[in-house]
């Protein structure tokens, strides 16, 4: 096994995509842990990790102003999804001014016209006091003991509403967004039950014109950069939206060629349970057209979609999978996680060793993964939240050891001498109520890396010092054990009541990708459903994918790129194939 330390980097934008409704889940919260560490940096009370992140935020965001001279600090975001997907925030946010939609009335027509406007969705209480609170509405003075007191009465009621009454991602975002950021599909379904396969999502794109106007404004984030070092794209991958984002991804792939794509293919549990009502064919060559098609323009995939989150974490998280708004935390987590060596400050001499370690860009993850013994492109994601303190004392195991996949079909008890992996720990505890320093989290995961049976051939450590910041959005999903910084109470009492925001200010974590061939059922699943589906003599999906546009040769390359991937991992796998 290779153990990589630190490699320093300059700073080099990233650019973020979200396509589809879950996607914009996840990103909304992504996004509010950004405004959170923007927001602790600044407090003069708080804790000092946060105000000497060394967390470059130029990395997501730009600099600007409005029409009228005022400066903006705003993500480097598109946005996509539904018509009416927005809730309360028009589209061109709220920093500037409203945009007005094209003028609908037919020009040739000389009779009467009547307009039906639907009435914007009103703010919930989150978002009416998050605008008092920005205009100086509401006095939220901490010397004042009444005011004091009146805002915790205000943000136990923020919180009890954000948990019964979020129905767009809008609902719970905190965050500013340009103007060109956000974009809706016009004329596209509205009811994500009937926008659920790929056909549907090609018919939506046909004429050119939603697809030109998305690459303008993803166009205006990108060439605006001076050293861009990679792309990370949010994708729905269970409906139509993985053909939008397909064909994004091949404009990129044209356009701007060494620029390296780190893709998340993301699915809500409620698309498992769903899934029921679905046919079988249908939702098999949906899988397999969507994986096998995405994964041919980026240059690595992370599925990310478990059946239940609840199931995999509970008790120490008690996420209630029907719910959008808690399963998508989890998973925005670990894409927080996953971006923070992509922006460490370069070290000066004071600071070293002190506050981060092991930065790196997307291409260097992305060769780190698959530029060894293999030539893959998909990974598995594990999380620990929280992780255990490198001193454990309750029999807990390692934080190794205490890893969850996020990853769905992965192979148990696999061993691979050719595996691959990236960690990044944030915010660790050494011991009880203790914070690690780097060069005690990096010894302890080095002794922990020798004592497992399985070693990775390559294994590349990033270290920072500043957990997670938890913000007043994030939902109400930690449990009991979970202290006010995340450490693990072993002898709390186990609370009905799941803690939230009011309870928890930060979390450690722990993230690792990790190329390997536990991925394997993964893609024998969407190979093998493509070819007994859809390419297999007498497949009774082949008039299916006719309909959605594909040709016979087209199928045949999907078929051919998923054994590709899938012989990688296993040199006789692709040998099935070849006799059908």
């Amino acid at each position: 096994m290779v153990f990589v330390r630190q490699k320093l980097l300059t700073m080099r934008e990233l650019v973020t995509i979200q396509v589809g409704t879950y996607a914009n889940f996840i990103g909304s919260h992504f996004w509010n842990f950004q405004d959170e560490l923007l927001g602790l940096a600044e407090e003069p009370n708080r804790d000092p990790l946060f105000k000497s992140s060394y967390l470059d935020m130029d990395v997501l965001y730009r600099t600007g102003e409005t029409q009228k001279g005022i400066p903006t600090y705003c993500p480097r975001l598109l946005s996509v999804g539904f018509q009416g997907s927005l809730g309360s925030l028009n589209l061109s946010g709220f920093l500037y001014d409203h945009i007005q939609s094209p003028n609908p009335d037919v020009l040739t027509w000389t009779g009467n016209v009547a307009r039906l406007v639907a009435a914007p969705h009103p703010k919930n209480l989150f978002l009416q006091s998050l605008y008092e609170e920005e205009h100086g509405k509401l006095d939220a003075s901490e010397d004042d003991p009444a005011s004091s007191l009146t805002k915790s009465i205000q943000d136990i009621a923020r919180v009890e509403c954000l948990e019964n009454d979020v129905k767009f991602w809008t609902d719970f975002s905190k965050v500013q967004y340009h103007p060109q950021s956000l974009y809706e599909l016009n004329n596209s379904w509205t009811d994500i039950n009937k926008f659920d396969n790929y056909g549907i999502g090609k018919d939506v794109l046909s004429g050119g014109l939603l697809l030109e106007e998305m690459n303008e404004r993803l166009r205006f984030f990108i060439e605006e950069c001076d050293h861009i070092q990679g792309i990370q794209f949010v994708v729905d991958d269970f409906g139509g939206f993985s053909a939008a984002a397909v064909e994004i991804l091949e404009d990129i792939a044209d356009e701007y060629t060494n620029t390296p794509v780190l893709l998340y293919s993301v699915r809500d549990p409620c698309v498992y349970a769903n899934a029921i009502n679905q046919k079988s064919i249908a939702r098999a060559l949906h899988d397999a057209v969507s994986f096998s098609r995405l994964s041919s323009y980026c240059h690595l995939m992370i599925p990310v979609g478990l059946p239940s989150v609840r199931r995999a974490f509970s008790p120490l998280l008690l996420v209630e999978d029907h719910k959008p708004y808690h399963t998508s935390a989890v998973y925005a987590s670990s894409m927080h996680s996953i971006s923070i060596p992509f922006r460490m400050q370069m070290p000066g001499p004071a600071t070293s060793s002190t506050f981060t370690s092991g930065a790196m860009d997307v291409g260097e993850i992305v060769h780190t993964l698959s530029g060894q013994s293999r030539q893959n492109m998909v990974t598995s994601l594990a999380i620990a939240m929280p992780p255990p303190s490198l001193i454990e004392e309750n029999n807990q195991g390692t934080i190794l050891r205490n890893l969850r996949s996020l990853t769905p079909e992965l192979k148990e008890d696999h061993e691979d001498l050719l595996a691959t992996e990236s960690l990044v720990v944030q915010g660790a505890f050494y011991s009880d109520g203790h914070r690690a320093t780097l060069s005690q989290v990096e010894d302890s995961l080095c002794a922990a890396y020798q004592r497992e049976p399985s070693k990775p051939l390559f294994s590349r450590l990033s270290v920072a010092l500043c957990p997670l910041p938890v913000p007043l959005p994030f939902p109400s999903i930690f449990g009991s054990k979970i202290g006010q910084h995340g450490e693990l109470e072993y002898d709390a009492v186990q609370g009905v009541r799941p803690r939230g925001s009011l309870d928890v200010e930060s979390i450690p974590m722990a993230t690792r990708l990790r190329s390997s061939c536990a991925i394997v059922p993964f893609l024998e699943k969407r190979s093998g459903d493509l070819r007994k589906y859809g390419i297999a003599r007498g497949a009774p999906g082949a008039g299916l994918l006719c309909d959605w546009g594909f040709e016979k040769d087209e199928v045949d390359d999907m078929g051919e790129h998923l054994v590709k991937l899938l012989t990688a991992f296993d040199p006789h796998s692709g040998t099935a194939s070849d006799s059908d």
